[in-house]
């Protein structure tokens, strides 16, 4: 049963991204931008040929390996520590999601298509899209149980 939680959930967030994306590569051109929330949050049209923040543009054949490899990883560790524990197998499969999700774009139309553009005061934070904050979630809940697993057992230790 949590096998299918999980894969829905990755699933869940390909569908979703991908949706979004279409519609953004339907409806808007390019630099087109759409103000949501003024000064701060938009719609923007964008494309990245590159990893997080721009770089390695162009590598798509290491984007190729590095998303393989990094899959089976992902599958190999839900299937290991995700069936014991929904902290770890929820992560896992927002970041497995997040990285088919981005995987799509790369291999259909070489580069990803990025659209929340947000503004931090004067900053510009970097245009990104539904997988990479799929995956920076999932990132940011595993770090946070593997810290309170380490947490626990050194204070099991401590504690005898």
């Amino acid at each position: 049963m949590k096998k299918l939680l999980y894969y829905g959930l990755a699933l869940f967030t390909i569908a979703v991204d991908q949706l979004m994306k279409w519609l953004i590569v339907q409806y808007m051109d390019v630099a087109e931008s759409i103000e949501v929330i003024q000064g701060f949050f938009y719609l923007t049209s964008h494309r990245n040929s590159g990893a997080a923040f721009g770089m390695l543009q162009g590598q798509m054949w290491l984007f190729y390996i590095v998303t393989v490899i990094v899959a089976v990883f992902i599958i190999y560790y839900l299937h290991r520590y995700g069936m014991q524990s929904k902290w770890y197998g929820i992560p896992l499969a927002l970041i497995l999601g997040g990285a088919l999700g981005n995987f799509i774009d790369r291999v259909l139309f070489g580069e990803v298509v990025d659209f929340f553009n947000v503004y931090i005061f004067s900053y510009n934070y970097p245009i990104f899209n539904i997988a990479d904050s799929a995956l920076v979630t999932g990132v940011f809940m595993l770090i946070v149980k593997m810290a309170a697993d380490d947490w626990k057992e050194k204070r099991k230790e401590k504690h005898g």
